[in-house]
């Protein structure tokens, strides 16, 4: 199944791998070549090119946890009745101007990226062992000894996760726990250019959540003071 998956995403893994090197050159310039420097900046570079997706996606979850609770009371009003209730239902999301699957696309089209990132970390030769060096990390290319990155990795997706996730909603609160303990599970045993990768996903991700929710914040804050 790997061979297979690898050969699909073959095209995007020789592009993200040769990105990357023209990366470490550009860090090399600076007198400090470093792959996992260049790794950060190729997901800088992946977050900005994805940005008007991820605009589109978390403004799709967040006008879904709008309509949730209206939803409840729809579906507990027309529990009886299934093609009614369904009805209605497509009735909110049209008055609303909501499309439920539109936090589904950029999911679709990041996902390829994602998985030839995968493969390109996951099958890239570093030139020397000196060059999978990274900070605390031997090697890039074997996971991380101290299981410091894994738990880096785990703790930021669950913040991510949180910023976006509705808390009061059962099955959205268990996935924002259950979530992170599995990338962190999974993380404890992958080589760890690819989980400084996700981890690295996961703060771009974050910030630019912080960035589109700052006015509310800050609206939110006005209303609290003058109440």
């Amino acid at each position: 199944m790997t061979g297979i998956f690898s050969t699909l995403f073959q095209p995007i893994e020789e592009i993200l791998a040769f990105v990357l090197q023209i990366l470490y050159n550009l860090t090399s310039l600076t007198g400090f070549g470093s792959y996992g420097a260049a790794i950060i900046l190729l997901t800088i570079v992946v977050k900005m090119c994805l940005y008007p997706l991820t605009v589109k996606q978390i403004k799709s979850m967040k006008a879904m946890q709008e309509l949730s609770p209206k939803m409840k009371k729809l579906q507990e009003k027309y529990k009886d009745n299934p093609q009614l209730m369904q009805q209605k239902i497509g009735e909110l999301y049209k008055d609303a101007g909501v499309n439920p699957l539109a936090g589904c696309l950029p999911l679709l089209i990041q996902m390829p990226i994602l998985m030839g990132m995968y493969y390109s970390l996951f099958n890239f030769q570093y030139p020397s062992p000196e060059a999978a060096q990274f900070l605390w990390l031997p090697s890039m290319s074997e996971p991380d000894p101290t299981h410091i990155l894994p738990v880096i990795a785990a703790v930021t997706t669950y913040w991510q996760t949180r910023q976006t996730s509705d808390m009061s909603n059962t099955q959205m609160k268990m996935m924002a726990y259950v979530m992170p303990l599995f990338i962190g599970f999974m993380s404890w045993n992958f080589a760890s250019g690819l989980v400084l990768y996700w981890a690295a996903m996961n703060f771009c991700q974050i910030a630019q959540q912080w960035w589109m929710y700052r006015g509310e914040e800050k609206s939110g804050a006005k209303k609290g003071a003058d109440a």
